[in-house]
């Protein structure tokens, strides 16, 4: 393996880590944010049932790994062009997970590539392909997330409120005292049962389409250079896997505190609901080849879960996270294109 394959490798390997780090807590932060349980729990089930998205993305991701290989970029790629493109995503992924700041690997890849690329030929960045198939369903994601989320949010509240109107009272004692009405408490943990059940799941297919999402766009990058090298596509996966966990067990709380809590105080019903739209969003986009960022669905979902109340949403905590993936892109072009200079 030449030099600048190991550098491609050791790449790899730190993108797919800083990932971990920053796009698993994504999915679970709702488990611990309405006190299912505790952060550390969460992160590792984010980081298991991730494991299995990873693994299963070559086969039903396919179309993803076509559009990050050859969609965006028309003509001849170099090692160079891989080398630039994993650096300018990791620095900026990395960057802002030091900042506690969720941001979309999927924007820092597109502007490393959109940077490197300009540089690497003439007409080499095709952008009705980043137009279409990139920058729209990133953007219409996070409209389609809150809104979803929103009526899902708004039509719960709703049942539950006449669920409580229509339990019936305390009844009067011969003596003057207050006598509980005999119901049964069994459909009451019934519900509250299924509801951690099937938070936990859709947690879990959170983090499942998660790894099915981003897996596929890191190994075509690195394709670029490690195939060539000898490398087959599922060894490249096997290391984006081992990566990813170890970045999301060894950093994936620091992001995670700020999703779980920072952009609205949530209960068990709403997280359960985010996570949902988060998990059927991106696991639709993963397998049509429309690269959604989990960063954009789930904090779209997750404010969409305060329902028609704004006021439970902190507009601090949303502006910096605006502001972080307005940068993305530019940020991670500029750092690729100066290592596209100094690697070529």
């Amino acid at each position: 393996m030449s030099f600048t394959a190991i550098v491609v490798f050791v790449l790899v390997a730190a993108l797919a880590a800083v990932n971990g780090s920053n796009d698993v807590p994504k999915g679970v932060a709702t488990l611990a944010g309405a006190g299912v349980t505790k952060y550390r729990s969460a992160i590792l089930w984010g980081t298991i049932t991730t494991l299995i998205g990873c693994v299963c993305s070559l086969g039903l991701a396919s179309k993803m790994t076509a559009l990050f290989s050859k969609g965006i970029i028309t003509g001849a790629t170099t090692d160079a062009f891989a080398v630039a493109v994993l650096a300018g995503a990791a620095f900026w992924v990395g960057l802002a997970t030091l900042l506690r700041l969720p941001v979309s690997t999927t924007h820092a890849l597109i502007g490393g590539m959109v940077g490197a690329g300009l540089l690497m030929s003439t007409g080499g960045v095709s952008w009705s392909a980043v137009g279409s198939k990139l920058v729209t369903p990133l953007l219409v994601s996070i409209v389609v997330a809150y809104g979803i989320t929103l009526i899902l949010a708004v039509a719960t509240g709703a049942a539950s409120k006449r669920r409580a109107a229509t339990t019936p009272p305390a009844t009067a004692a011969p003596d003057g005292g207050r006598v509980a009405v005999k119901t049964a408490p069994a459909p009451e943990k019934t519900s509250a049962k299924f509801m951690t059940a099937a938070h936990w799941f859709t947690s879990g297919a959170t983090g499942f389409a998660r790894g099915l999402n981003d897996t596929p766009k890191i190994v075509a990058i690195g394709a670029f250079a490690l195939v060539p090298a000898g490398m087959r596509p599922w060894h490249i996966m096997i290391l984006v896997t081992v990566a990813m966990a170890a970045g999301s067990l060894l950093g994936g709380m620091r992001v995670a505190e700020k999703l779980g809590e920072g952009v609205v105080k949530m209960n068990h019903r709403e997280g359960f609901l985010a996570n949902l739209t988060t998990a059927a969003l991106v696991g639709v986009g993963a397998g049509a080849g429309l690269p959604m960022s989990t960063t954009h669905v789930s904090t779209g979902a997750i404010a969409g879960s305060a329902g028609p109340n704004l006021s439970r949403i902190s507009g601090g905590t949303v502006r910096n996270f605006l502001i972080a993936w307005l940068v993305t892109p530019p940020v991670a072009g500029v750092v690729a294109a100066l290592v596209f200079i100094w690697a070529r």
